[in-house]
């Protein structure tokens, strides 16, 4: 026995979703033995744009039974029976989440007419249930309204149930371990099937391909699950778009973390909200005037020739220049923390020998602006992280030159130890942010014994 259900609601999300109308017919296989239709008081206010399309106003539901009222013959109805619905997991998980407001309990077997007919009646250009009715010849009527879109449904089914191999199929999609109910409507099991149990990166692209969503997993296939059985608003509306899923084994959490991060701000995928700002960089750089004064100065990344320091906030970039120019007793005038001034007047830095006034001071002023320079590079390091590869026969290494991460690649350990030189045939460059900076400085401040140093002048780097 089978149940074709169809809700209309108040469009606020999954969890703050309303219903508003319901109807649901009782399908024997053969012919239609019971039907119930019900406008409902979602008791809260409809939108105006769920209103535009549905027709449903709060005028028409405002002397409707509420929920509560019909909960008992909605249980009834669909007792012992599998509940069918046109992308179902919507429609189900609905009610289930409505009747848990009311303390009931609402369990079904289920099945989804648009996974059974991108099996059953496969090659059609959108499954969305007004293109495919008028693609088979279906007639739909009172579209957005419960009961019409529940009749087209039902018409739908009785349809499916009587396409060649249907049998084999409804049995495999009821099987509990198939995970037909519980994959998203418009994705092919094969899609998930293909999915590794190993680190990664996995994607979720949409029926023309294009990217919408990026993660990071240490095992890809039970974390792309998870995403199936989160019944938030933002993951079933990500579920409910996915057509198809692809993924990079990375072998480890490390460059997993890496790669998501790279991805995002490639693609910009659209269920991404972190990481997809894209953050100014800026620098501390030096350069020599015509009277022969050593400056500091920052500025954005581009306008700053060979930068000495790299920041990723402009008041942080200032703040650490207050600092250097304090320490080494520089000029705040001449570190371009003051502009359109005679001669420096600081309010934090009290420590200006006279250069700004006086230019017998210049030789021993750039003394000092060449050691604080010195203390800058010396402070920056080259050094690799070595993790494990995306198999037994390769080892990984993530590259940092000058304390900045620069890009990660994998090693065949037979190839092992290797010269300085060879490093760049398995490098993949990479651009660094702060993001990507934050997440390799996290990992070496936990695992600092997976860190070496990078010295050009040694004989070999793995070993």
């Amino acid at each position: 026995m089978y149940c074709i259900v169809d809700i209309e609601t108040t469009g606020n999300g999954i969890k703050g979703n309303r219903i508003t109308e319901i109807s649901i017919f009782k399908y024997d296989g053969h012919e239609v033995i019971d039907e119930f239709t019900s406008l409902v008081n979602p008791e809260c206010e409809i939108p105006y744009f769920i209103t535009g399309l549905t027709g449903i106003d709060n005028d028409m539901v405002r002397n409707a039974p509420k929920l509560l009222e019909i909960a008992p013959k909605i249980l009834d109805i669909t007792s012992e029976s599998i509940f069918v619905a046109h992308s179902v997991n919507f429609d189900y998980n609905v009610i289930k989440n409505e009747f848990q407001q009311i303390g009931l309990e609402f369990v079904r077997k289920k099945l989804c007419t648009v996974r059974l007919s991108r099996k059953l009646i496969p090659g059609y250009n959108s499954y969305s249930l007004g293109k495919l009715c008028s693609s088979v010849g279906i007639p739909l009527s009172d579209r957005h309204r419960a009961r019409g879109d529940a009749h087209a449904t039902m018409l739908l089914f009785h349809k499916l149930l009587r396409c060649h191999g249907a049998e084999q199929v409804f049995k495999s999609f009821l099987n509990a371990r198939s995970q037909e109910a519980t994959l998203p409507p418009s994705l092919p099991k094969t899609e998930f099937e293909k999915l590794p149990s190993t680190p990664g990166i996995y994607y979720f692209k949409d029926q023309k391909g294009n990217i919408i969503y990026v993660g990071k997993a240490l095992n890809i296939k039970k974390r792309v699950l998870s995403h199936f059985y989160d019944k938030s608003t933002k993951e079933i509306s990500l579920c409910r778009e996915t057509a198809y899923l692809d993924f990079q084994e990375t072998g480890n959490e490390l460059i997993a973390l890496l790669q998501e991060s790279s991805e995002i701000k490639k693609h910009y995928p659209k269920y991404n909200r972190a990481q997809k700002r894209r953050v100014q960089k800026y620098a501390i750089f030096s350069y020599e005037d015509r009277s022969g004064i050593l400056h500091l100065a920052y500025n954005k990344i581009k306008m700053a020739p060979n930068p000495l320091l790299v920041f990723y906030n402009i008041s942080e970039c200032r703040e650490f220049l207050e600092k250097l120019c304090e320490a080494f007793e520089l000029c705040a005038k001449y570190c371009h923390l003051q502009d359109n001034v005679a001669t420096c007047s600081h309010f934090r830095i009290k420590q200006c020998i006279g250069i700004c006034s006086d230019l017998k001071y210049l030789e021993n002023y750039n003394e000092r602006v060449n050691s604080a320079i010195q203390s800058l590079t010396e402070s920056r390091s080259d050094y690799i992280i070595k993790v494990k590869g995306r198999n037994s026969e390769e080892e990984a290494f993530v590259l940092a030159r000058e304390s900045l991460y620069i890009g990660f690649g994998f090693v065949p350990k037979d190839s092992a130890p290797l010269a300085p030189d060879d490093i760049e045939t398995f490098l993949i460059r990479q651009n660094n942010t702060l993001e990507t900076q934050r997440i390799v400085e996290a990992f070496i401040r936990k695992n600092p014994s997976k860190v070496s140093s990078f010295d050009p002048f040694k004989e070999c780097l793995l070993n």
